[in-house]
């Protein structure tokens, strides 16, 4: 996420290397790197060129602390209008109707139906609501089959009127059937629409003059950088939204979607969306997202990550096995198992601070444990449980077993050994993280390269 933008940025900040303050003369070089590093991340130019005259007007003039350089000066304070520019506070669903009804629209193939179901998940898992999702795409052939798979998935029942061909009534409908069975949440997912389809644009106003709805969302693909956020704007015209869900923000998105948005139609990003599955979902926050940028990771997103999926009387067990000396390779994998609800590895990484920049050159792949699961599913029970009967012999029938090299096999149990030994030794108080276990082997785990 956003790795071009942030080399490109410590590139720019190294300008200021070896001066004793910031001056007019020396921070313009390094202004002039950031602002090119902002539109070649497809950033709005006006609101790249505000960007810089801002953080020009902070730099100059400012006493540079004893114990700061310059250049981590600028990085603060790039940081803080960086913050600013995506909305400055975290700006969350207003959940107060009953039912609230929210309305998603945006472009055909921006992920709005997906993202639907993935929201349905979130307010369903994380702030015990009781939510209904409305088929209201009665133009895509596939559209309202896609949302009741979704639906499937979750656990969330989908509205849908087959032999109705018309969206508004549709909606209506699917109101006060929520009120009827109790709901006291509506997600209605419209027909995806361009800007300049007039009827189209005509159809979901009065979509929402109908419902009502307590929160429009206007859902866009990360992936199209600034068109996304002209198209936003038009929308915005007609719709008055009250805010963005930035979709495929996993993928090689330039960001410049993520840092213009909020500039240009003053609306606020409420979430993103960050890999395929149903949890896939985050709330927006800008300041985690400016640290981001600048390569300074977002331990607190991390940490509540592993909040959610730290089980207390798992750790206990655990902790007695290390105790004892008998962590096993079973044990291993239901770490493993963990770490990969926490999300994808790339993403994990980019949470690290400090990591993205230096893995830049080592590809982690989304399914970077799959041959680790391999190797320990082709070992024994007794094997799982008892790694140091694991000879040679052993080793290259689990090699064989797996389809991986014997090289691989012992790397494995190289890792393994180093992080018993680690996880021995950190016994005390906050001593249980896994992410820190895992970033303190050598050689790095198979499946990266």
């Amino acid at each position: 996420m956003f790795n071009n933008l942030s080399e490109k940025l410590d590139k720019a900040f190294h300008v200021l290397k070896g001066h004793g303050k910031i001056t007019e003369v020396n921070v313009a070089d390094t202004l002039k790197e950031v602002r090119r590093a902002l539109l070649d991340a497809d950033v709005n130019f006006k609101t790249a060129k505000d960007f810089t005259t801002k953080v020009k007007e902070k730099a100059i003039g400012q006493d540079v602390l004893t114990t700061l350089q310059p250049g981590q000066l600028l990085v603060k304070i790039v940081k803080d209008e960086l913050t600013e520019l995506m909305g400055g506070d975290v700006s969350g669903v207003n959940l107060s109707g009953n039912p609230t009804v929210i309305l998603m629209s945006g472009l055909q193939g921006s992920g709005k139906t997906t993202f639907s179901g993935k929201l349905a998940n979130f307010l369903k898992t994380k702030k015990n609501k009781n939510p209904l999702l409305v088929a209201c795409d009665v133009y895509r052939p596939a559209a309202i089959n896609q949302l009741h798979i979704v639906g499937d998935q979750i656990g969330v029942e989908v509205y849908s009127e087959l032999a109705n061909n018309n969206p508004v009534e549709i909606s209506v409908n699917a109101i006060k059937y929520a009120k009827e069975k109790g709901y006291n949440v509506v997600i209605v997912d419209t027909a995806g629409r361009l800007a300049v389809d007039e009827e189209m644009m005509t159809e979901i106003a009065n979509v929402h003059k109908a419902i009502q709805p307590l929160e429009t969302l206007f859902v866009v693909d990360a992936m199209t950088g600034q068109d996304a956020v002209n198209t936003a704007k038009a929308f915005n015209e007609r719709l008055n939204f009250d805010g963005v869900i930035l979709t495929k923000l996993d993928g090689d998105t330039r960001g410049g979607a993520a840092i213009s948005i909020k500039s240009v139609v003053n609306k606020p990003i409420k979430f993103v969306g960050t890999g395929e599955k149903m949890d896939a979902i985050d709330v927006f926050y800008p300041s985690r997202m400016a640290e981001r940028i600048l390569g300074m990771g977002d331990v607190v997103s991390l940490v509540e990550r592993a909040q959610e999926q730290f089980n207390e009387e798992e750790a206990r067990k655990i902790q007695k096995k290390i105790a004892k000396n008998e962590f096993g390779f079973d044990d291993f994998l239901s770490q493993i198992q963990q770490v990969k609800k926490m999300g994808n590895m790339k993403d994990l990484v980019g949470m690290i601070p400090g990591a993205s920049k230096a893995m830049k050159d080592v590809e982690i792949e989304d399914d970077a444990f799959k041959h680790i699961e391999a190797i320990i599913h082709s070992m024994t029970p007794t094997e799982r449980s008892k790694p140091s009967i694991i000879d040679v012999k052993r080793k290259t029938r689990i090699a064989k077993g797996a389809g991986r090299k014997i090289e691989e096999v012992n790397q494995l149990m190289k890792q393994f050994d180093q992080m018993s030994k680690m996880m021995k030794m950190m016994q005390g108080p906050g001593g249980k993280n896994m992410m820190k276990m895992m970033s303190g082997m050598k050689g790095g785990m198979p499946g990266m390269r």
